[in-house]
């Protein structure tokens, strides 16, 4: 496209000046299309700040309310492996679910300005045609039958003002209460966000130990493999029977067939993590594989910072407060219906007619007219309206109350089984660890003692299986525990945020960071 507008610009300047027409036509065309590519590039780099931003409900709603989000499918390169936060970063711009809470938070702001455009009064202009024949009663002395047929063309430009000085505080009501609202839809801007953030940081870590137990199966089918030549070896030296064979032969298929398995579960979690960065899901996507990266060691904080930190930081949490109070200004509202308002109206036109009679004669105008008035108005009864309107929204502040009890209790519930997790699967990875160790010893050892005729192949098969769960196992602990870190950070609030992790890593030489 830049090279088009260069090419069209470059050829208006070049245009002989005899066809001056054409190219200052070309020339404003060219300057129109500059300036929609600076229009979307500005859209953009609009959209590049705004869709990342997590750092607290009044900036998300700010900026969702100035920006309108684009929508974009994620172009993901199959020759390049992505890390963690580019794949994060690709969904907060791509993924659906964060523009469909962007588009709200933007839709409360236009909300608010709605509110706030009561605080001014209206001016409407007005163009009046008319044609208009009546019959006029008229004593019969003056008019012969008794009537006369008045016809009156008028045309009557004017313009009318409406002005609500005074309504006993219902604007203000219901400003606080859209601004309550923006608050809570910047707060649930957030939070759609990380989880955004979380889902595809859990689609990740379910690639990586798909592909970790894909490895796994095949390190499993090379040890059954060196099982089956190990029985086939001794068969040869008859110190075997051909049902052991046949045994060895029956476990390598079974480890082929585990192998096979695994590389279609990994493929699955191909498609299913590009589907959460919002590109067209498809197995053609490649990550980091973190083989060296630091595993989380312990925790930083107690369960009791956690909590804390869960309930000061969580957007939902902060979502549902802001709730409250626009449940509170609704009841402003409603108390404010009790009040009288007044009410500045005021008319100035300029009026023109031209009347004619079937008996007697009428003159023309053209004159100025106008008129202001004052109106106070006090209900005093409307069947029950206002006292139900009343009752509704001190309802709704109850119902808004009662789900804030519900999400902290939800909140601390999340935070306690995160803690949990991260501390089980802690135990989980250590315990891996020299589960693999002793199940690597174990095969080896009753391996060499098979081939020495110590032992039976059973013996061997079993200590084989044993080595494969074993493997299975330390992937599963391994994922388990840094996504129970990333969990931590989810349900605390502190996903996308600067404050210091819940959880510390180690390093290869044994230092904690």
């Amino acid at each position: 496209m830049s090279d088009f507008v260069a090419q069209i610009g470059e050829f208006a300047l070049t245009v002989k000046r005899t066809d001056r027409t054409i190219a200052r036509h070309l020339a404003m065309f060219y300057r129109f299309m500059l300036l929609g590519c600076a229009c979307v590039a500005s859209s953009l780099h609009a959209q590049s700040l705004c869709a990342g931003i997590a750092t607290s409900p009044d900036g998300a709603a700010d900026c969702a309310a100035h920006t309108v989000p684009i929508a974009t499918t994620a172009a993901l390169d199959s020759s390049r492996a992505y890390s963690l936060t580019e794949l994060i970063d690709l969904g907060e711009h791509n993924n659906p679910r964060s523009r469909i809470a962007w588009e709200r938070a933007k839709q409360r702001a236009d909300e608010l300005g709605v509110e706030k455009s009561a605080y001014f009064p209206v001016l409407v202009f007005e163009a009046i045609g008319e044609d208009q024949r009546s019959i006029e009663p008229f004593p019969k002395p003056l008019a012969p039958r008794g009537y006369t047929m008045v016809e009156v063309p008028i045309v009557q430009p004017q313009l009318s003002l409406q002005y609500l000085l005074f309504d006993s505080g219902k604007r203000s009501a219901r400003v606080d209460a859209a601004v309550a609202e923006k608050i809570a839809a910047g707060a649930n801007f957030v939070q759609a966000n990380q989880d955004v953030a979380f889902k595809i940081t859990a689609a990740y870590y379910k690639l990586l130990t798909a592909q970790e137990r894909l490895q796994a199966t095949r390190e499993t089918l090379k040890t059954a493999q060196t099982t089956q030549d190990a029985a086939e070896a001794q068969l040869a030296n008859g110190r075997s029977t051909r049902p052991d064979v046949l045994n060895a032969r029956a476990e390598t298929s079974q480890a082929m067939f585990d192998m096979e398995s695994a590389d279609g579960d990994e493929k699955i979690a191909k498609v299913q993590l590009a589907e959460e960065v919002g590109a067209e899901p498809s197995p053609n996507i490649n990550i980091d594989a973190l083989s060296n990266a630091p595993l989380p060691e312990s925790l930083t904080l107690s369960i009791e910072e956690l909590i804390d930190r869960a309930v000061a930081a969580r957007p939902d949490l902060a979502a549902q407060a802001a709730e409250i109070r626009a449940a509170d200004d609704r009841i402003r509202a409603a108390r404010a219906e009790y009040l009288p308002r007044l009410t500045l109206s005021a008319t100035g036109a300029q009026s023109s007619i031209w009347p004619t009679v079937d008996y007697g004669q009428l003159g023309n105008a053209n004159e100025t007219i106008w008129n202001v008035s004052m109106h106070l108005e006090w209900k005093l009864f409307d069947g029950g309206a206002r006292r139900n309107e009343l009752a509704a929204a001190q309802s709704k502040k109850r119902e808004a109350q009662d789900e804030l009890t519900e999400k902290h209790d939800q909140a601390t519930r999340e935070v306690w089984s995160a803690y949990i997790g991260f501390r089980t699967a802690l135990r989980k990875q250590q315990a891996a660890v020299s589960l693999v160790e002793a199940a690597t010893e174990s095969y080896d050892s009753s391996l060499d003692a098979y081939k020495y005729g110590v032992k039976n192949l059973i013996d061997v098969v079993t200590a084989e299986k044993q080595l494969a769960q074993a493997r299975l196992s330390g992937v599963t602990a391994r994922s388990q525990l840094f996504l129970g870190a990333v969990d931590l950070e989810f349900v605390t609030g502190n996903l996308l945020r600067s404050q210091p992790p819940a959880t510390k890593l180690s390093t290869q030489d044994g230092l904690s960071r």
